[in-house]
């Protein structure tokens, strides 16, 4: 059985603690390093961040705000992604199994918070063609991102994670 050692930081204190997401990579960065050196276990990282922006590797020059928001450019896949208060952020930072491959994780990620959101209600899925978790449209909604996830996988770990929108 693989041991997950889950880090709630800033979500505990009395008001929650909104973390600097360049503080936030750095740790995941470290951890990363020492669950692919094998010196630890996984571990997920649980928070709530100020607001910022991560551009990933496709994002386009036109797609950044211009509203005075930080934006940081970061090594994992896809476009710009906001992050901020009313978000929890989840960073699993660990070794895949044999056999395990990137696609394969995303999607058992989607399918954990899935079933996670269903159990307060929410009638959340997956959009062919499309990461993340969906809210279906409505009559006058089209279709909601209502968790956004991106991934790196390097030195045979993961890094990056997912966005749940609480709020």
């Amino acid at each position: 059985m693989t041991v997950l050692d889950f880090q709630r930081i800033g979500l505990d204190d009395d008001p929650p603690r909104l973390i600097d997401y360049q503080w936030a990579w750095d740790e995941q960065r470290r951890i990363h390093a020492d669950v692919a050196a094998g010196r630890r276990d996984g571990t997920v990282l649980l928070l709530e961040h100020q607001s910022v922006y991560t551009a990933g590797r496709r994002t386009l020059a036109h797609e950044r705000p211009f509203d005075g928001t930080p934006v940081i450019d970061v090594d994992r896949g896809g476009k710009i992604t906001w992050h901020g208060p009313g978000q929890l952020v989840g960073y699993p930072i660990i070794r895949l199994p044999a056999g395990v491959y990137v696609v394969d994780y995303v999607r058992r990620l989607e399918e954990a918070l899935i079933r996670l959101v269903r159990g307060y209600g929410l009638l959340a899925r997956r959009v062919a063609g499309r990461s993340g978790v969906w809210l279906p449209a409505e009559a006058r909604r089209p279709e909601r991102k209502l968790v956004a996830i991106g991934i790196r996988y390097a030195h045979g770990a993961t890094l990056h994670g997912f966005a749940l929108n609480v709020l």
